[in-house]
C-alpha cells in the first residue's frame, strides 16, 4: 500500500500509531486560553473521544487531556501523518473521480509545511485559520474524498466531516460551512470556548476552504496597493528610493517582502518571530535580515558599516542556513573578530547578514526583515525625525493578524517573543493590557510620521479597528463608523476595483509540473491581448496592460510556494475567458490534468466586512451579509465543485461573513458551461450589490453586463434629484 493509500483508508486505529507530540524545529501555535468550566473541559474531551472506538479510549483521553490543558485544544499529534505534506500531483491519489482528487491536492497544499504557518495545529495563515479542528478531521476527509462517487456530496461542518450524502452530479461534490454561530453568541470569548470543545472551527477565508495558494495569493494585490498608494499619496509612478515600512511575515503577510522588490522600492518589514522571518529568507521572498534597529536605519540612510554583533537567535537562525561543515568555521571566526567587524564576517559566510550600502541613495529594490517588533522600529524613525529632521520613510501599513491580537496575531513591545507567549498563556488579561498600550504607542508613532510627508494605511488586518478599541488616536472628525484617520486599502487606494468586477481570481494547476503553469500564464497573457485588441474601456485597459505585465515578470519572482499556481487580478469577461481558454487546453492534451480555478474570499461577492470589503457601502446595508450568502448559495447550483461559507476572515471573528468555492476545470464542455454560469455569477452579484447602494461605477458596469447578457436583469436605483425633499418630509 502506497502513503497516499495508506493515508485515504481512514483513521489509523490498529495499530495506533506512535504519539510523537509536537514536533521540534517546526513553528507552533500559540498557546490558547480558552478559560473551560470543569464541565466544558469533560465535555471538549468526549466530543475528542467520539472519533475513536471504546477500545482505544483508555489510551487516548488521558493524552487529549494533556493537550487540552498544555494548549487549550485538542489537536491529536498522535494522528499527525508521518507522510511529506505536499500538493502531490493529482493522478497519485486513489480516487473514484478526479475532482475529489483536486480537491486532495489543495487540502494536502494547505498544510504543505513550507506553505502552512503551523502546520501541526493544521493553522494554514493569520494565527488561527484553520484547515481542521484536529487531526482525526483530516484523516476522516480524505478517506471520504477517495470514497466518493459524482453522485455524492460531502458536507463540513467547520472541520468536521458530517458524512456523503447522495445528490446530483450537477451539484457541488463538497459543501463547507465555518464557524456559523448564532449571531448572539458570536463573541471572540465564546468562539475561544466552542474552538476548544471541537464544535466550530475558525477558517479565516482560504484556509477552511482549502484554496490557499502561500504567500502569492496576496502578492498581486500588495504590488497593486503599493504602486497606487506612490502615485496617489507622493505623486510618482516610480517607487525607486522610496522607503516603505511594515510588519508581518508569517503568513500571506509575506507578501509584503517580494510585493517592494517588485515594485522597486525599499522595504523593511518587521517580525517578531525569528523563524518565520528566516522561512521566507530561505524561500527567496527576503533578501537580508538583521535584528539591529541601528542598521535598519543606516540602510535607509547611507549604508555605513555597522559595528556590533547581530542578536543571537538571529545568529543561531543564520547558522541554520550555512553549510553544516561550514558552522565551525562560521563561530571560531566570529569569536576572533573585534565586535566591530562581526557582520562583515558572518556576512561572507552568511549572505543575510551582510552589509549592503546605500539602498536608499542607489534607488535599490531591497526588502529588509528587521527581527523585532515593528513599535521600536516605528519610534526609533520619529526619534531619526525629531534629532535629525530626516525622515528616512514614505509609506507605511501593517499585516499583523490584528484580527486576533490577544492570541498571538499581535505581539506587545513591552516584551520579548517567547516571554509574551509564555505571558499570553498564564494571563490572557495582563497580556491583553500590555497589547492595548502597545497599540496606542504603535499609533502614536504612525501619527507623528504623519505631520510629515509620510502616508501610512490599514492593510485590512483590524489594525485600525483595534488601535481604536485600545483608546489610540485614530479617530476622523465627521467619519461615519466604518472610517477612521486613515485610509483603508481596498476602497482608498487599490481603487473602487470591487465595483468594476475587479478581485483576486487564481488558479492552481493539479498536476503539479511547472510546464503547466507556464501553458497557463501564457494562454492568460493570450486572452487579455485579444481583449485589448477588440477594445475595452480606458480603466480596464489599464487593469489589462497592467495584469499582462504582472504574468510576465511573474516567473522571474520566484512566487510558486507549494501548489503551482497564480493569482490574477480579473474582471468577470477576463474570469470567463481565461477559464474557457484553460478547460479547452486541457481537452486538447496542451494542459495535462485538470485545473482548478478559485478565488480569494476577499473578492467583488465573495465578503460582506463593514471594515474591509464593503467599507464604501454607504445605503446601510454595510453591515448585512446577504451578497456573501446568497454567493455561496449560487454558486452551488451554478456549477462550483465545491463552496464554502464563513464567519470571519480578514478583520475577525464576527466581523465578517464570507464564502468562497472551487471549480475543477477537466476539458469537458460540461465543466466550460459550468464556468461560464458560476463565474459570471460570482462577479455580477457583487457589482449588482454595489450598484443598488449608490456606486456610480458599479452601476457602469452592470448595465453594459446587462446589455452583453439579455438573461440577466437587475434592480437598478434611482437618485434622489432633489435632497430638499428629504429635508422638507422629515422637516429638518
Amino acid at each position: 500500500m502506497s502513503r497516499l493509500q495508506a493515508l485515504c483508508s481512514g483513521l489509523p486505529l490498529r495499530p495506533l500509531p506512535e504519539n510523537r507530540g509536537r514536533r521540534a524545529g517546526v513553528p507552533h501555535a500559540p498557546v490558547r486560553t480558552p478559560g473551560l468550566s470543569p464541565a466544558e473541559e469533560q465535555l471538549a474531551l468526549r466530543n475528542a473521544l467520539r472519533y475513536f472506538p471504546p477500545d482505544t479510549q483508555e489510551l487516548l483521553a488521558p493524552e487529549f487531556a494533556q493537550e487540552l490543558r498544555l494548549y487549550g485544544h485538542i489537536y491529536m499529534y498522535r494522528f499527525c501523518p508521518d507522510i511529506e505534506m505536499k500538493a502531490y500531483p493529482v493522478e497519485q491519489y486513489p480516487c473514484r473521480t478526479r475532482v475529489a482528487a483536486a480537491i486532495m491536492h489543495m487540502i494536502m497544499n494547505n498544510l504543505d509545511p513550507a506553505v502552512a504557518q503551523f502546520p501541526q495545529e493544521l493553522v494554514t495563515y493569520g494565527g488561527n485559520g484553520q484547515v481542521f479542528s484536529n487531526w482525526a478531521q483530516f484523516w476522516l476527509t480524505m478517506s471520504y474524498l477517495s470514497q466518493m462517487t459524482e453522485e455524492q456530496t460531502l458536507v463540513m461542518y467547520s472541520g468536521h466531516p458530517l458524512g456523503l450524502f447522495p445528490s446530483s452530479p450537477g451539484a457541488p461534490r463538497l459543501v463547507i460551512t465555518n464557524g456559523m454561530v448564532i449571531p448572539n453568541y458570536s463573541s471572540r470569548m465564546e468562539y475561544e470556548k466552542l474552538f476548544a470543545m471541537g464544535v466550530t472551527m475558525y477558517g479565516q477565508m482560504t484556509a477552511g476552504s482549502y484554496c490557499y495558494i502561500g504567500p502569492q495569493g496576496i502578492v498581486h494585490g500588495t504590488v497593486l496597493t503599493v504602486l497606487n498608494a506612490g502615485r496617489r499619496y507622493l505623486g510618482v509612478q516610480d517607487l525607486a528610493g522610496k522607503v516603505f515600512v511594515t510588519s508581518g511575515l508569517g503568513g500571506m503577510s509575506g507578501a509584503q517582502a517580494k510585493a517592494a522588490v517588485i515594485v522597486g522600492c525599499i522595504g523593511v518589514i518587521a517580525e517578531v518571530d525569528g523563524a518565520a522571518l528566516m522561512k521566507r529568507h530561505k524561500q527567496g521572498w527576503l533578501m537580508e535580515v538583521t535584528d539591529s534597529l541601528d542598521r535598519c536605519i543606516e540602510r535607509l540612510r547611507y549604508g555605513v558599516r555597522l559595528g556590533g554583533r547581530p542578536g543571537r537567535d538571529l545568529l543561531n537562525f543564520c547558522f541554520s542556513l550555512v553549510p553544516s561543515a561550514r558552522v565551525g568555521e562560521a563561530r571560531l571566526l566570529l569569536n576572533r573578530t573585534p565586535s566591530g567587524s562581526a557582520r562583515p564576517v558572518l556576512g561572507a559566510i552568511c549572505p543575510a547578514l551582510a552589509p549592503s550600502r546605500e539602498a536608499r541613495k542607489r534607488k535599490e529594490a531591497l526588502s529588509l526583515g528587521y527581527h523585532g517588533n515593528v513599535v521600536d522600529l516605528w519610534e526609533r524613525l520619529v526619534r531619526e525625525l525629531d534629532t535629525t529632521g530626516e525622515l528616512l520613510v514614505d509609506l507605511g501599513s501593517d499585516q499583523t493578524s490584528c484580527h486576533n491580537p490577544f492570541n498571538g496575531g499581535y505581539y506587545p513591545v513591552q516584551l520579548g517573543f517567547a516571554e509574551a507567549q509564555s505571558l499570553m498563556a498564564s494571563d490572557p488579561a495582563a497580556f491583553k493590557a500590555l497589547v492595548q498600550e502597545s497599540l496606542r504607542r504603535h499609533v502614536s508613532a504612525i501619527n507623528r510620521l504623519a505631520q510629515e510627508n509620510f502616508f501610512f494605511w490599514d492593510y485590512g488586518n483590524a489594525f485600525l479597528l483595534e488601535a481604536q478599541r485600545a483608546g489610540a488616536d485614530v479617530g476622523k472628525t465627521g467619519a461615519n463608523r466604518t472610517e477612521f484617520r486613515y485610509p483603508s486599502y481596498v476602497q482608498h487606494i487599490m481603487g473602487d476595483i470591487f465595483s468594476q468586477g475587479f478581485g483576486p481570481f487564481r488558479w492552481v494547476c493539479t498536476s503539479g509540473d511547472p510546464q503547466d503553469l507556464v501553458v497557463t500564464d501564457q494562454l492568460a497573457t493570450s486572452v487579455l491581448e485579444e481583449a485589448i485588441a477588440g477594445g475595452v474601456n480606458p480603466a480596464v485597459e489599464q487593469q489589462y496592460v497592467d495584469n499582462i505585465r504582472w504574468i510576465r515578470e511573474a516567473s522571474q519572482h520566484r512566487l510558486v510556494v507549494g501548489s503551482q499556481a497564480r493569482i490574477l487580478y480579473s474582471d468577470q469577461k477576463g474570469r470567463v475567458a481565461i477559464a474557457v481558454a484553460f478547460n479547452q487546453a486541457i481537452a486538447r492534451g496542451k494542459i495535462k490534468a485538470p485545473v482548478v480555478l478559485s478565488r480569494d474570499h476577499h473578492d467583488v461577492s465573495g465578503t460582506d466586512s463593514p471594515f474591509r470589503e464593503t467599507s464604501n457601502i454607504r445605503d446601510g446595508s454595510a453591515f448585512c451579509a446577504d451578497m456573501a450568502v446568497q454567493n455561496f448559495v449560487g454558486g452551488a447550483f451554478r456549477g462550483a465543485t465545491w463552496v464554502a461559507l464563513h464567519n470571519g476572515g480578514g478583520v475577525g471573528w464576527g466581523e465578517v461573513i464570507n464564502g468562497g468555492f472551487g471549480l475543477v476545470l477537466d476539458g469537458t464542455q460540461e465543466a466550460e458551461q459550468k464556468a461560464k454560469m458560476m463565474l459570471s455569477w460570482d462577479v455580477s452579484n457583487g457589482v449588482a450589490r454595489r450598484c443598488w447602494s449608490g456606486n456610480p461605477k458599479a452601476y457602469e458596469i452592470i448595465c453594459q453586463t446587462m446589455q452583453e447578457d439579455r438573461g440577466l436583469v437587475v434592480t437598478l436605483p434611482h437618485e434622489v434629484a432633489d435632497e430638499r425633499v428629504l429635508q422638507r418630509a422629515l422637516r429638518l
